[in-house]
């Protein structure tokens, strides 16, 4: 409302300049985008991001399996398994040596994670394997997905408005730098006849 305020206050006032108008008219273009066009960028990028990450939700429950494994002993090492597309409830995971079936049914054995505490040797514990047999990070799920799409979404909002005024301060700089050049040229312009008006009358 402020803005409106601005262009119509003293729309005949001889005082007013037109960069006057025209600041109150860039600032009213940027306060549309912001509240029209910033969201509208954050809900488009949230969608795309939800569609992508939805894809390839179904992409890895297509490409991975769970198999139940069974505990050979511990790993050699403590290790962090963090898995960026598990969530936060599957970041930590316990690594164990276990031994499973591919699924053409040949024995393998290696170390993989687990979210579950495991048990001693010979107790059973679920992993994730792909079409070759080799242990792979679980699947993301479809609600990891979507909180990740809401995140885009709002980086897409705040990176639009950033944009949004960071052109609206440009452009008044810039505007406000030809408002002074033009004055310095007409002061130049008047200084030769400064206060010799009315002489050699």
């Amino acid at each position: 409302m402020w803005v409106l305020w601005a262009l119509l206050r003293g729309r005949g006032s001889p005082l007013r300049r037109a960069t006057d108008r025209r600041e109150a008219w860039v600032a009213l273009g940027a306060l549309l985008l912001l509240v029209v066009g910033a969201p509208a960028a954050g809900w488009a990028g949230g969608t795309v991001a939800d569609a992508a990450l939805q894809r390839s939700v179904r992409a890895q429950h297509e490409e991975r399996h769970p198999v139940d494994a069974f505990v050979v002993g511990p790993a050699g090492r403590k290790r962090f398994a963090g898995d960026p597309e598990g969530g936060v409830q599957r970041a930590a995971r316990t690594w164990v040596v276990a031994s499973w079936k591919a699924p053409d049914g040949s024995p393998r054995t290696g170390e993989v994670a687990t979210a579950s505490r495991p048990g001693g040797p010979g107790s059973p514990v679920r992993i994730w394997t792909d079409a070759a047999g080799r242990p792979v990070p679980p699947p993301m799920d479809g609600r990891t997905a979507r909180t990740h799409a809401v995140l885009g979404g709002i980086g897409t909002f705040l990176l639009a408005a950033a944009c949004v005024e960071a052109a609206r301060r440009l452009t008044v700089r810039r505007m406000a730098r030809w408002r002074y050049a033009r004055l310095d040229r007409e002061w130049a312009a008047a200084g030769p006849d400064w206060g010799r008006a009315g002489k050699g009358d």
